[in-house]
């Protein structure tokens, strides 16, 4: 069985592709995609095969430098510790109503912006008390400390 380059390159495309699902870093795609484009070309016009790998060298090292740095920006995300972090320090220093009783040594709630969260305070609060949040007590980000104003 005698396979086009076309087909050769398509296939080694697969493999960098396969390949990127399995390794760290963000790099590989851009290699799948000289491939691809070699493929194309290739399919178009009959070109030498140092041509071939020069022109997949130039194409997937273009791709890298120019769009990596975008394309980590896109698809990286937040991880949740980011986003309890970042939710945590807005609350800080911001006013709160207490909506359940708070006891030393034991969990209340407060409602802030809109939602509520647990909390805790050394001294013993009632319903209804507008206090201050003065730090995260729990490490979710789920539970603050809380003085009275």
């Amino acid at each position: 069985m005698n396979l086009s380059p076309s087909i050769i390159w398509f296939f080694v495309g697969v493999a960098f592709l396969i390949a990127e699902l399995f390794l760290p870093g963000f790099i590989l795609i851009f290699f799948t995609a000289g491939s691809w484009i070699v493929g194309l070309m290739v399919w178009a016009v009959d070109i030498d095969w140092s041509i071939q790998i020069a022109i997949f060298v130039f194409s997937s090292l273009i791709f890298l430098f120019c769009l990596r740095k975008y394309s980590i920006k896109t698809f990286k995300g937040t991880t949740r510790d980011d986003l309890d972090d970042r939710f945590a320090d807005s609350k800080i220093g911001k006013t709160a109503i207490v909506t359940q009783k708070i006891v030393p040594g034991a969990l209340g709630e407060i409602k802030v912006m809109g939602s509520f969260w647990r909390a805790v305070s050394d001294a013993g609060i009632e319903k209804g008390i507008s206090v201050l949040i003065i730090s995260q007590e729990s490490e979710d980000g789920l539970t603050f400390k809380v003085k009275p104003l």
